[in-house]
């Protein structure tokens, strides 16, 4: 008994032992997992305090960045002006009652924003490094634009008048004006490149802002301002006290204006800014070589994430063709005047100038495709609104009445100022995404490639609206020796000619704009979803090497 009764002692104290180990193990733990929450805790801290300092380093960078924004601004300006005249060009042939077809040609002034991608490679690789990288071709190219325009002055108005009867010679405007737009589009693969190297990192989503802000104020320059200075109606009503016959400022003036602001400008850029080489900014070599440089696009094209964004960009604005490329004309053909449509275009660019700037807020982040995809079907739906105002335009008029009512302009001007907010909401996070997603050692390339696609997917369906037209019109002569169709303007001028009147039966204008919403709509329920799945993939995917 007493063995057993030690031997029960001595296996209590040892059982004893175990419990107090465990209770001195279970503090260790206990302690070990408080030191680990306090670690993790500073962890989150550090983390937090690094990204504290994170955002508040992005104010000096701002601040630093602000003459670089201004300068990128102003050179945007600049590259605006040329498009801006090549787009007041289709309004005043219109009151030369060219034909639809005639106005697609002209659109074809724009396609060197299209086809850029040709020769961007050598203005990304081809350069002397002690001038610049950028500057030299900017320099060049802008001195180039300048005596261009000094050139057309002297010719301008001849070109545009009735020369013998037969109306304004298309296609000697159409090589000017595609010349001029040449260069206009090499001074903007200068100018892109450029921007992702002069601004900061942190910054460089504003790109797409500066494009956005100076390329429209430079086009409303060489737009609006140009049709409103130059136009006698409008200068005899609003600016003079005594009618002249002409605008406050003519043709030739202006053009000549704008040749010496270049030449001026460009001469101060060129001796002040400098520009630092892509070893100072990024630690790497930039591509070497135009040979090289023709292989690093190959590269880039042959990157799957590079093709899908190809083909949706060749694509996304089939439901846009009709109205962006023909509403304004329908209207002036319906008696609007063009002063009057160009004025409309004043109020407008507050919004297009602010709009960008707050845009920016939710695309210079991840995500910027949200808003391309989310504005896409109120533009849309904003071309059926627009099809209403052209059959709106053709009745509102009351009979004996010349003049347009003051409503009727207050209307247009609501539906104008609707369009371009969805426009600039698909236009600023699309630039948005293509800064984010671009190489800097190959920028101008990269960027161009982007931008022209994006360009080309605009100017061949709109193009291709201009020239059908016509061919969805069903006219007839109606009155006259022959009964015929006469749409175009031999027929219609065969029909006068037989005694007759030339009757439109069925307007191809309104068959192409729904057919193209309609393309609109099933473009997104196809590839909404897959654009918007873009910016989800890791930055690796749309690097060139």
């Amino acid at each position: 008994m007493i063995t057993r009764s030690r031997a029960a002692e001595a296996a209590r104290r040892n059982e004893e032992p175990s419990r107090e180990d465990h209770q001195i193990d279970n503090g260790l733990i206990i302690d070990l997992t408080m030191k680990k929450s306090k670690v993790n805790r500073r962890a989150d801290e550090a983390k937090l305090m690094e990204e504290n300092k994170a955002e508040s380093i992005l104010k000096p960078y701002l601040k630093r960045d602000k003459g670089n924004i201004a300068l990128l601004v102003f050179l945007y300006v600049l590259q605006g002006i040329p498009l801006g005249l090549a787009g007041a060009m289709p309004l005043l042939l219109q009151t030369k009652s060219v034909a639809y077809k005639d106005q697609a040609k002209f659109s074809l002034v724009f396609w060197p924003f299209s086809i850029k991608l040709l020769w961007a490679p050598i203005v990304d690789t081809a350069y002397f490094s002690r001038f610049g990288r950028r500057k030299t071709w900017l320099v060049p190219v802008q001195y180039l634009i300048g005596i261009f325009m000094l050139v057309l002055s002297r010719h301008i108005e001849k070109l545009i008048d009735e020369n013998m009867g037969e109306g304004p010679s298309i296609l000697l405007l159409t090589a000017i004006f595609f010349s001029l737009n040449f260069l206009a589009a090499t001074q903007d693969i200068a100018v892109d490149g450029w921007a992702l190297t002069m601004l900061s990192r942190e910054n460089v989503g504003y790109a797409s802002t500066c494009n956005s802000v100076g390329q429209t104020a430079g086009y409303f320059m060489g737009n609006v301002v140009f049709l409103a200075l130059t136009s006698a109606d409008l200068s005899n009503k609003y600016l003079r006290t005594e009618p002249q016959p002409t605008g406050v400022v003519t043709l030739s003036g202006f053009f000549y204006f704008w040749g010496i602001i270049f030449l001026v400008c460009t001469t101060l850029v060129g001796l002040f800014k400098q520009e630092k080489s892509e070893k100072e900014l990024h630690g790497e070599e930039a591509v070497e070589g135009i040979v090289d440089g023709y292989k690093t696009l190959i590269k880039i094209l042959h990157r799957p994430s590079i093709l899908n964004l190809i083909f949706i960009l060749l694509t996304v604005k089939i439901g846009f063709a009709a109205t962006d490329s023909v509403t304004g004309l329908k209207m002036i053909e319906s008696g609007v005047p063009k002063e009057n449509l160009a004025l409309l275009a004043i109020p407008m660019v507050p919004i297009q100038i602010l709009l960008p700037v707050y845009i920016s807020r939710y695309t210079a982040g991840p995500r910027p495709l949200d808003v391309f995809i989310k504005s896409m079907p109120y533009r849309l739906f904003m071309g059926v609104v627009f099809v209403l105002c052209v059959w709106w335009t053709n009745i509102v008029r009351g009979p004996g009445q010349e003049a347009f009512p003051i409503y009727f302009y207050a209307t247009i001007l609501l539906v104008y100022a609707v369009h371009q907010v969805t426009l600039y909401c698909m236009f600023v996070s699309l630039m948005a995404f293509h800064s984010r997603i671009s190489d800097p050692r190959v920028g101008g390339t990269y960027l161009t490639l982007l931008n022209t696609v994006t360009n080309f997917g605009g100017n061949w369906c709109q193009t291709l609206a201009l020239w059908m037209v016509d061919g969805l019109t069903w006219t007839t002569c109606v009155g006259g020796s022959v009964t015929q169709h006469c749409s175009g303007k031999i027929n219609a001028k065969a029909c006068s000619d037989a005694g007759g009147v030339c009757k439109t039966l069925v307007d191809g204008y309104y068959v192409e704009s729904l057919i193209c919403v309609v393309l609109g709509f099933l473009w997104l329920q196809w590839k909404g979803q897959k654009t918007r799945s873009l910016q989800d993939l890791p930055e690796s995917v749309w690097k060139y090497q």
